[in-house]
């Protein structure tokens, strides 16, 4: 449903790391994050400072930074977002301190109005840039429902609702909502009630093993 490419401020990346402190915080997103900062930092002939602490969405994103960087990184293990990153204890008193959000275009703004109100000063860098997969609508609709397509594995509410405008009314009462729905939040599922679905199933995290675990 979407494809990606570098984001338009990686460019200030090395100069926006290289103005934290010691013990500021750095939240790396995603695993695209990862890939667009660690090439920009690279090119940069830059690496990854040590005096500042690491967090990461979820487990995937945390190991894939950690094999880049080779430095230590936080990250919740009971689920994959910034609800669940915000509860860790390492996170609750943190006036004084600087953070810097490496995420997509867009994108929700409950982490940074939460550090914000826990008196951090919060800067974002848009490593990458998400764009929507244009399809013709009822072609695809009639592939996938000609196919067996019957369960569907759903990452993002972006994605759900692209996917929800994709399909036209007509697939949409005939096939889409009737399909199983497999979310990764308990905010997605609330979602997917809300358009009409009624079979969905929360994995326990987003990686793919959490994935294939519901799905099984």
């Amino acid at each position: 449903m979407i494809e990606f490419a570098p984001g338009r401020e990686l460019a200030v990346l090395p100069n926006l790391l290289s103005s934290l402190n010691q013990h500021d915080l750095v939240f790396v997103l995603s695993q695209h994050v990862v890939k667009y900062a660690e090439r920009a930092l690279q090119q940069a002939n830059q690496s990854w400072p040590e005096h500042v602490n690491y967090y990461a969405i979820g487990r995937t994103t945390g190991l894939l930074f950690h094999r880049v960087s080779s430095l230590p990184v936080i990250y919740p293990h009971d689920g994959e977002t910034s609800e669940v990153l915000l509860n860790l204890p390492d996170l609750q008193h943190l006036a004084g301190k600087k953070a810097l959000i490496l995420r997509g275009n867009g994108g929700r703004e409950l982490l940074a109005e939460t550090l914000r109100e826990r008196g951090v000063e919060v800067t974002y860098c848009e490593c990458y840039q998400r764009s929507q997969i244009h399809y013709d609508g009822s072609e695809q609709s009639s592939s996938w429902q000609r196919a067996g397509i019957n369960t569907l594995v759903v990452t993002s509410g972006e994605m759900l609702e692209q996917l929800y405008t994709l399909v036209p009314d007509y697939y949409r009462q005939s096939w889409l909502l009737r399909c199983s729905l497999i979310v990764v939040s308990e905010r997605l599922a609330t979602l997917a009630r809300q358009f009409g679905w009624q079979d969905i199933r929360v994995a326990e995290n987003a990686d793919n093993d959490a994935l294939i675990r519901a799905l099984k």
